[in-house]
């Protein structure tokens, strides 16, 4: 006995469940880490962006503004007012290389490394609930990223 078109169709929608998603969940975690930092950052002023591209430049600075995109997955035409209001907040310091003066180099001044020094998200780990998980997840968290973009590069957008 064969099912129906109807039936077969109900069977395989009956596993699609945005629960099953790796994507969602992905996503929903994004959202709700968004909103586990908006009140610390808030308290500081900044955005998350704006806390990345300063995290990013803690760890290598004087990189230029093409460079950090590409750690921060962002394209310059973002970048450049995130960078613009943290230097206007104190945070950071734009200047074009003297070697090329295409290219606008940023770094961190004291006053950014002073915020940074404050560590001002270390609760956040704890409210993650992964205790000693944590390093396995962010690193199978960052694999998946890595292996998805490996398997997407040079194929173009579909729309």
């Amino acid at each position: 006995m064969t099912r129906s078109p109807k039936v077969e169709a109900k069977a395989e929608t009956k596993d699609r469940k945005l629960s099953n998603f790796l994507c969602f969940a992905v996503y929903s975690a994004n959202l709700a880490f968004g909103r586990a930092y908006k009140p610390i950052l808030d308290k500081v002023g900044l955005t998350y962006t704006q806390y990345i591209a300063l995290i990013a430049l803690s760890e290598a600075d004087e990189l230029t503004v093409s460079t950090l995109g590409e750690r921060l997955f962002l394209e310059s035409n973002t970048l450049t007012p995130i960078l613009k209001k943290l230097e206007l907040s104190g945070y950071v310091r734009r200047a074009r290389d003297p070697a090329d003066e295409r290219q606008v180099r940023v770094s961190l001044t004291a006053e950014g490394r002073r915020l940074l020094d404050e560590d001002i998200t270390v609760s956040l780990r704890d409210a993650t609930g992964l205790g000693d998980e944590f390093p396995v997840v962010q690193q199978s968290v960052a694999r998946l990223r890595d292996n998805l973009l490996r398997n997407t590069q040079g194929e173009p957008n579909k729309a």
